[in-house]
């Protein structure tokens, strides 16, 4: 049978590398006003780079992508650059008491009203 050749990761390795793929997108990230940051479509090929940065980085080290080191890493810069970006949620309220009211009573009477015409229609029929 053939042997097969196994890499251990190199974790070491991987983590003294990783670093200049968080300079060069940090670099990248200073010609995007902060107030952007927070919209995708103005870093998405510097951040496309910084990804495909980490992964080869990874990969060199012979460890697979993505990896808990990894991960963490890129969770550390995620914090960075867009930890105001989190989506606000949006608190729903009930409308005023007469809006609600309105909205409650307008099917009511319209449904009373249907019932009455189709009684009114059918005793009428019955006179025809």
């Amino acid at each position: 049978g053939a042997c097969q050749r196994t890499n251990l990761c190199n974790e070491s390795l991987m983590l003294e590398k990783l670093p200049a793929c968080g300079r060069s997108f940090e670099e990248m990230m200073k010609k995007v006003d902060s107030k952007k940051w927070c919209n995708l479509t103005e870093f998405i090929m510097y951040y496309d780079n910084f990804t495909q940065c980490t992964e080869r980085e990874a990969n060199n080290a012979s460890c697979f992508w993505p990896n808990p080191l990894a991960e963490g890493f890129i969770t550390g810069i995620h914090k960075q650059f867009f930890s105001n970006c989190t989506s606000e949620k949006v608190h729903w309220e009930d409308p005023p008491d007469e809006i609600l009211t309105t909205l409650i009573f307008v099917p009511v009477v319209l449904t009373c009203a249907m019932i009455t015409l189709v009684v009114w229609c059918s005793k009428r029929s019955d006179t025809l």
